[in-house]
């Protein structure tokens, strides 16, 4: 066993090394392609001044910033695509050149070329983790502050974001036109319910600030509207405060769903809105399915390791490189549509959120499994 370690280092080295070059060129070359096409997004833009600070000027260094701040998004929608584009890649190049067939007649048997290969989509999901739980949402909340310090605050649709609390006893439910910075809300208003469903108090707020510590936001410029029931008749109380602390668990990030894709939120994150809508007694089937899809994302590049692995058992000509890696990025995007569609069908059909997020990644894991036996064993 130990004199077969330094062949075996020198095997990985080879598979590893052209992989990870053919992985790495698809990757940059998909980023490269959509940081122009955000470039582009972003040139009408370039001279509009800071509504805050008419001195600040969005220039290139600027849009350069936030383009930049949205590559760790795009490398995490696009990284399996790249492992199995470059996977294919290499893999072929591999076979095309006999460089796999001699490994093969070296010892290099199908089990253990599947155990490689399984590493190294392990070590891809492990980034694609971290990209998505961490970097992404990171850079894309960077990002919107940069864009807020240009563009003002950032609208949330013309009826706002609508989000509902219960409290003992009573429900309010909340509306925020817009968001300003990280903790900032503009255009607050309140609406609380008793027990039997009656108005028992409304709250007009010009902004807010969120205070997570404290487990409050800070109104400001608060219209208050007090229904007095036990009055005979009922009578309608209205004050004007400078300022007012409401006691609530609704924090700015859950605010932001309404402006943010499910799918961009930390899996964390996406766990404690989905407990706040149970809570709450709202419909959590579309982020149960986005929680999920986010859960077994990573997963899809060990499966996608494990589509491109077949490619290196079929016999090639000479020309035919570019025909399997067209095969391959088809099935890529295959994989994708696929995806996306028993997203939708599973929420319309109320499917098991993991069964929904789970059917792709299993569905193509059996066919290249079986497409990898009946190479191996049958020819």
């Amino acid at each position: 066993m130990v004199a077969r370690s330094p062949g075996m280092k020198t095997l990985r080295k080879l598979i590893y090394g052209e992989l990870l070059w053919a992985i790495g060129l698809v990757a940059l070359a998909f980023l490269a392609l959509f940081a122009f096409f955000d470039l582009i997004e972003e040139l009408p833009a370039l001279g509009q001044r800071s509504p805050f600070d008419p001195a600040l000027e969005y220039g290139l260094p600027q849009a350069l910033l936030y383009v930049g701040l949205k590559l760790p998004s795009h490398l995490y929608e696009l990284l399996p695509i790249a492992v199995l584009i470059g996977s294919v890649f290499g893999l072929v190049r591999l076979a095309q050149s006999s460089e796999f067939t001699i490994l093969r007649t070296s010892g290099f048997g199908p089990g253990r070329a599947l155990r490689q290969m399984l590493v190294l989509g392990a070590a891809f999901a492990a980034l694609t983790f971290v990209l998505g739980d961490y970097v992404a949402p990171w850079t894309d909340r960077q990002a919107q502050r940069l864009k807020a310090v240009y563009e003002g605050p950032l609208s949330l649709g013309q009826t706002g974001a609508w989000l509902k609390e219960r409290t003992e006893g009573h429900q309010v439910s909340v509306n925020v036109a817009a968001l300003e910075g990280a903790r900032g809300l503009l255009g607050v208003r309140l609406f609380e319910f008793d027990a039997e469903g009656r108005v028992t108090r409304t709250l007009t707020a010009a902004r807010a600030t969120v205070v997570p510590e404290r487990g409050l936001w800070e109104l400001q410029q608060v219209q208050l509207h007090q229904f007095d029931t036990q009055a005979s008749p009922p009578r309608l109380l209205t004050q004007q405060l400078p300022t007012l602390d409401w006691p609530t668990g609704l924090s700015a990030d859950m605010v932001s769903v309404a402006l943010l894709r499910p799918d961009r939120m930390s899996t964390w994150g996406l766990y404690q809105y989905i407990e706040h809508l149970q809570a709450n007694q709202q419909a959590t089937q579309r982020y149960e399915i986005e929680l999920w899809r986010k859960l077994f994302f990573p997963l899809s590049c060990l499966v996608m390791v494990v589509l491109a692995l077949p490619f290196a058992y079929l016999h090639f000509r000479s020309k035919g490189l570019a025909a399997y890696v067209f095969a391959g990025v088809m099935l890529g995007l295959s994989f994708v549509l696929l995806s996306n569609m028993f997203g939708y069908v599973g929420n319309l059909l109320a499917w098991r959120p993991w069964l929904a997020a789970a059917a792709p990644s299993l569905l193509y894991s059996v066919a290249s499994l079986g497409a990898f036996g009946w190479l191996v064993l049958r020819r």
